[in-house]
């Protein structure tokens, strides 16, 4: 199941205290959300910066001069602006990506 592959990584990103900043109505947001998948969204450190989302945190997203979505922050103190590849989150954090499976 797909859905289950990201877990882990996600888990590593959330330990390696990446955070990702978006809002529910955001396509990228939700096209970022997807390569993740369901179960691994769980892990992830998302922040929702619409005041109108679930749980949302808009003081916070002010406070780190959020402006666009999606913003990965690192723990380094590096941003990258925009849906991003796994491989570059994988490179950002350290975390490694799981391998292809295989198909015999």
């Amino acid at each position: 199941e797909l859905g289950d592959r990201y877990v882990w990584f996600a888990q590593c990103l959330a330990d390696k205290k990446a955070v990702f900043y978006g809002a529910y109505w955001c396509p990228h947001c939700a096209e970022q959300k997807e390569m993740f998948g369901r179960q691994a969204m769980k892990k992830l450190p998302y922040i929702e910066c619409d005041r109108r989302g679930q749980d949302a945190k808009p003081e916070l997203c002010a406070q780190k001069k959020i402006t666009g979505y999606p913003t990965w922050d690192f723990s380094d103190g590096s941003r990258l602006n925009g849906t991003q590849p796994l491989e570059t989150l994988a490179d950002k954090s350290g975390c490694e990506l799981p391998k292809e499976e295989v198909k015999e």
